[in-house]
């Protein structure tokens, strides 16, 4: 059973890898590529989304929160918007504040406006960040740190105004290949020890910065390609993949992480995996 959102529901999240509680998804009801805007697209703009196999899966992915206790809530889909189902995208969690994106591609505009609504009717507070391009995908959280990557979508003066509106935070500039989209594609945080990267996405410097704070899993071309660092933490170690990476499937159980398996093969054909599919608004 999907819950809908209590108004004296916390909004609160300190990281990517605490106990997930709560979560928005949207169903990829109306998914397709109708205008190539990454990478991964190009190699399958002629084969384009099977929305019935994408539903299907995104209905396991649904099941597999819903059997580890999230609850789920989830936005209405519409014709209008094709990528509707990375919702992460379109707004984050920081603590107990939630912003709503800025979209930067035309085909994504309007699905800000759509949670934007949502939150209103529902009389939740959150911060519309209008002025500069941001998205959630480059924006990544643990405890005091806020990692924003400096991507197409999301610029430096976007991260400048983020950390104006958290001073108790430290925000943190990530530079990469703009050409994996978001940060999150090519690095992503499991716990206050150990991350997944992509490192060839990265200057070495970078790269050096990163393992300073973490034990970095890295991940390969191949593996990146099929979404390898976009797993979804949901808490006490258990993990969300997808069972073609299975070199990172292997790594992270090597460092004591329970691999949760979901088929998701259809969707990250658009250019995003579990972590794209999901907008947390309570971890514990």
């Amino acid at each position: 059973m999907v819950n809908t959102f209590s108004k004296q529901s916390q909004i609160a999240c300190q990281s990517e890898y605490g106990t997930l509680k709560k979560v928005v998804l949207c169903e990829p009801k109306y998914m397709e590529i109708k205008e190539v805007i990454n990478d991964v697209q190009k190699k399958y703009k002629h084969d384009n989304i099977d929305q019935n196999l994408a539903l299907a899966q995104h209905q396991k992915f649904e099941q597999t929160l819903l059997n580890a206790g999230v609850e789920v809530i989830k936005l209405p889909p519409s014709k209008e918007h094709p990528e509707q189902v990375f919702t992460r995208d379109i707004g984050f969690t920081i603590g107990d504040q939630l912003f709503v994106s800025q979209m930067a591609n035309p085909i994504r505009q309007g699905e800000d406006e759509v949670l934007a609504q949502w939150l209103k009717e529902n009389k939740i507070s959150y911060h519309n960040l209008s002025k500069y391009s941001i998205e959630g995908g480059d924006v990544i959280i643990d405890g005091p740190r806020v990692f924003v990557g400096i991507s197409d979508r999301t610029c430096e003066k976007a991260i400048q105004n983020l950390q104006k509106q958290l001073p108790d935070f430290e925000v943190l500039p990530i530079p990469f290949n703009p050409k994996y989209l978001h940060l999150d594609c090519v690095f992503n945080i499991l716990s206050s020890k150990d991350a997944l990267v992509f490192p060839d996405a990265f200057e070495p410097e970078v790269v050096k910065h990163l393992s300073s704070m973490y034990d970095l899993i890295e991940v390969s071309e191949n593996e990146q390609f099929t979404m390898g660092t976009n797993v979804l933490s949901i808490g006490q170690n258990r993990v969300l993949s997808l069972p073609v990476n299975s070199d990172v499937n292997y790594q992270m159980r090597q460092h004591g992480y329970e691999v949760l398996e979901v088929d998701f093969s259809e969707i990250i054909k658009s250019g995003g995996s579990f972590r794209c599919c999901s907008m947390p608004i309570v971890r514990q």
